[in-house]
């Protein structure tokens, strides 16, 4: 078994959130990279990187802090508003070992076939896995899903 040591990232800093809620937000670190360097130099091998405000508006926004984080070494997990192939390309060119594909995942099979194809193990996929999205109790009887990114039909 590997463990991933992981990173959450809003408003450029370091985070926790409660089931998901951001309005359930601990802060940790004003500067993300600050964890990553204890991870590093514990020898971590991935760094599990999340843009919380990629994933709750739909595109990420903290790539210079991925770049920043991947320069210390260990290979970088990244996911948070990947959403698009041009997204996780741009993830990739800023340090990205692989990128998670959440709530769209859930939503559009033929976009993770896609990426699949492109990148084969350079890409994990999170649906309904952990955080990025998850059956909603309302939702569930119509085969609904909800992530960061809103609701949207299961197919």
């Amino acid at each position: 078994m590997l463990a991933y040591p992981a990173i959450d990232i809003r408003g450029g800093r370091c985070v926790r959130l409660s089931q998901g809620r951001d309005d359930a937000r601990t802060d940790y670190y004003k500067d993300p990279v600050e964890p990553a360097i204890v991870f590093a130099q514990a020898g971590a091998a991935w760094i599990h990187v999340v843009d919380l405000d990629g994933a709750f508006g739909g595109a990420p926004l903290n790539l210079p802090t991925l770049q920043r984080i991947a320069a210390l070494g260990p290979k970088i997990q990244f996911g948070g508003g990947m959403r698009d192939r041009a997204t996780a390309e741009a993830a990739y060119a800023a340090g990205a070992s692989r990128v998670v594909i959440g709530t769209r995942a859930a939503t559009d099979p033929a976009f993770l076939r896609e990426m699949a194809k492109a990148h084969g193990p350079r890409l994990a996929e999170e649906s309904r896995i952990g955080r990025g999205a998850r059956a909603d109790d309302d939702a569930a009887g119509a085969g609904g899903v909800s992530g960061f990114g809103g609701r949207a039909k299961r197919s």
